[in-house]
């Protein structure tokens, strides 16, 4: 039974968003589909895509660049009017804004300007990406900055324990915990394909060791590749190694790994199959601030080797449903994948509970919380507006 549902409109403006493939957008077009699901309105302002030829029914896509030293973000013009122009026939109780980029700034000013209640998103570890980068000096200026673009929000979502404490001791927003939960229909071992078995492995005694992600410094993508060769010298064809993803440093880990399987970037469908039928994954970025792809690998029954920080330690109990490796011990990484790559049966006891980890991570428990946390920052009262149902609205009702 479904009760009777108040909607509500809701502007969500992000600097990323489909058909991109990465950890942001994932959580922002969840979102999106969480709104519309429960009966509520959603406008989405995101970048224009060369992709993707026309918006869909309730989205202004701006024009976007790619941006030159990593042409695969994109940054689109700051574009007020239009965004204004969109946005007002719309009237949205509130703003959501989920990125800090260009057009994050429009979404902020418009609230700010129209007098809307604003709730903000903190997805990306800016100051350890400017340490990545050799910028160093510059990450007090970074958090000034980021204080000063979250000031005005309600409420500031981030989807680590650990990283909410940090904003809040910086005095950043008002940080709540949402966004780390994983689609555990969605990526489950039933996936498992032998015609992706034979492809990426050649035969179900060799174990597939799988990273995950943007190729890109601030991924540790220097520890991944030595880690990978010190394995691939001690294992032999006992694994093989495999990539999906894409980035500026994909050259250089072709060049340097060129036994390495490289997919590239995969949409969601795919990426479970692959997951799936992998049998390790390994993450070795310290900049997380939740590390859903570790959920996800963990959901599909894989055993993890993750890096000692950020939301790989929220997500993973260290020798029981994964593996935490110092963030910048090759060494130590090589280690693990090699014990795991000839214990199948450790390999097995930890993907059991790796598996049972994620589930008590799912989406659902956690998509009524988005809901809860939207109404209380566009000033609705819990059992309001935005929670008179506990189901999906359903079609026709």
């Amino acid at each position: 039974m479904t009760n009777i549902v108040v909607s509500c409109e809701i502007a969500l403006v992000t600097d990323t968003y489909t058909p991109q493939v990465n950890g942001v957008t994932t959580v922002v077009a969840r979102i999106a589909s969480v709104l519309r699901e429960f009966g509520h309105q959603v406008a989405v302002v995101a970048p224009r895509y060369p992709s993707r030829a026309a918006e869909a029914p309730g989205e202004l896509r701006i024009p976007s660049a790619a941006f030159p030293p990593y042409p695969a973000i994109r940054l689109s013009l700051p574009q007020f009017g239009a965004v204004a122009r969109f946005l007002d026939p719309f009237e949205p109780e509130l703003v959501h804004v989920a990125t800090e980029g260009p057009l994050g700034l429009m979404g902020r000013r418009y609230a700010k300007r129209r007098g809307i209640p604003l709730m903000t998103s903190y997805h990306t570890n800016f100051p350890q990406y400017a340490r990545h980068y050799g910028a160093g000096a510059l990450e007090p200026l970074v958090w000034k900055w980021l204080r000063w673009f979250h000031r005005p929000a309600v409420l500031t979502q981030t989807p680590g324990e650990a990283v909410a404490a940090e904003l809040k001791s910086r005095g950043i927003g008002n940080p709540i915990v949402w966004g780390r939960g994983v689609d555990t229909a969605h990526f489950n071992p039933g996936r498992r394909s032998a015609g992706w078995r034979r492809w990426l492995a050649g035969g179900d005694d060799t174990a597939v060791a799988l990273h995950v992600g943007r190729l890109a410094r601030e991924k540790n993508i220097d520890v991944l590749m030595e880690a990978w060769t010190a394995a691939h010298e001690r294992v032999g064809p006992r694994a093989t190694f495999v990539v999906a993803g894409e980035g500026p440093e994909t050259r250089r880990l072709v060049t340097r790994l060129p036994w390495v399987r490289q997919l590239g970037f995969l949409d969601r469908g795919r990426l479970a199959d692959v997951y799936a039928s992998a049998d390790i994954c390994v993450l070795p970025s310290k900049t997380e601030t939740c590390g859903l792809v570790a959920l996800e690998a963990m959901a599909s029954g894989l055993a993890v080797v993750a890096a000692d920080a950020g939301g790989f330690r929220e997500s993973i109990t260290h020798g029981r449903s994964g593996v935490l490796v110092a963030p910048d011990d090759a060494t130590g990484f090589a280690a693990e994948i090699l014990s795991l790559v000839i214990a199948p049966q450790r390999r097995a006891e930890i993907a059991t509970a790796a598996r049972a980890a994620a589930l008590a991570r799912d989406v659902a428990p956690e998509n009524l919380a988005l809901l809860q946390q939207y109404a209380a920052a566009a000033g609705h009262t819990a059992a309001g507006a935005f929670t008179r149902t506990a189901q999906p609205v359903e079609a026709g009702v």
